[in-house]
């Protein structure tokens, strides 16, 4: 065994390959998966293609699981459910989940122990992911978190790109407000997780959601600020609404606000970037551009 452990990443996209790089520089060996036959990953990850992931999980001490359910299945469980139940060495298992699990709260507050209560085929779908999950670990005795994203930014995916290229909507619809999470925070937060293994049991539920809930056109007005332009004119939801796919609609059929205070308290770690304020102008300062 190398370091701090095996970790296994199945999905190498953008917030898998950065709890990679995260995992690098704490010590484990780091292998991941992707679906991209050219994908290059960052020194020190080794990739694999995602069917064929045998060797790797009968080494795991660690998975972390970003895949997101296809057709209502965990694709990793439906592939892999027979050789996670087997490994010799696993001792802990993180699921990236969402924050939609909790569904539509009508601007109310829920935290760590809320039920969920998901209204969306998608966050049904990742509800339905995190039980399966929760039944597998179960049966080896291998503690689980849930880590439940809020909206995931951060360098190459913030309202920054979306006002260069001209995509930035400034949708006025009061009292919509959700929280964010930064992806250097999901990254070290789930390295927190991982670090507490040896003294977890069951399920444990994490909220990845920063301090702030905010509304959207906030974030829109701030990062057009910070990038001394003007932002794009407001379109009351109404109007925007006519123009949706299914899936802008759901999203914006739901509000609520999340707590992450025990998340916090528990993991040791306080967010990096706990509002979009820090987060945007660290992303501007890293572009070179702050």
């Amino acid at each position: 065994m190398t370091g701090q452990g095996q970790l296994l990443i199945f999905g190498l996209g953008y917030t898998g390959t950065a709890i990679g790089v995260a995992a690098v520089s704490a010590g484990y060996a780091v292998t991941g998966t992707s679906r991209q036959p050219a994908f290059a990953a960052p020194a020190g990850i080794t990739v694999i293609p995602f069917d064929a992931a045998e060797s790797a999980i009968a080494i795991a001490t660690h998975i972390v699981v970003t895949a997101a359910p296809d057709d209502g299945h965990d694709p990793v469980l439906a592939r892999y459910g027979q050789a996670i139940a087997a490994a010799p060495d696993l001792r802990w298992i993180g699921y990236l989940s969402s924050t939609g699990v909790y569904g539509d709260r009508g601007g109310g507050w829920v935290d760590e122990d809320s039920a969920p209560a998901p209204t969306s085929r998608r966050a049904t779908a990742r509800r339905a992911a995190e039980e399966a999950w929760e039944a597998a670990a179960a049966a080896r005795g291998t503690p689980l978190d849930l880590l439940r994203l809020a909206g995931i930014y951060g360098p190459g995916r913030s309202s920054f790109d979306d006002l260069r290229t001209g995509r930035a909507r400034r949708i006025d619809k009061p009292g919509h407000a959700f929280g964010r999470i930064h992806r250097t925070d999901i990254a070290a937060g789930t390295l927190a997780a991982m670090a507490q293994a040896a003294a977890l049991q069951g399920r444990r539920v994490l909220n990845f959601n920063d301090d702030l809930p905010a509304e959207p056109a906030q974030v829109v007005e701030e990062a057009a600020r910070l990038l001394g332009v003007e932002p794009p004119p407001a379109v009351s939801f109404a109007e925007a609404e006519a123009a949706m796919s299914p899936m802008g609609r759901s999203f914006w059929a739901e509000s609520r606000r999340v707590s992450s205070a025990k998340t916090q308290a528990a993991l040791g770690y306080r967010w990096r970037y706990p509002t979009f304020h820090e987060g945007l102008r660290a992303i501007l300062a890293e572009s070179g551009e702050g």
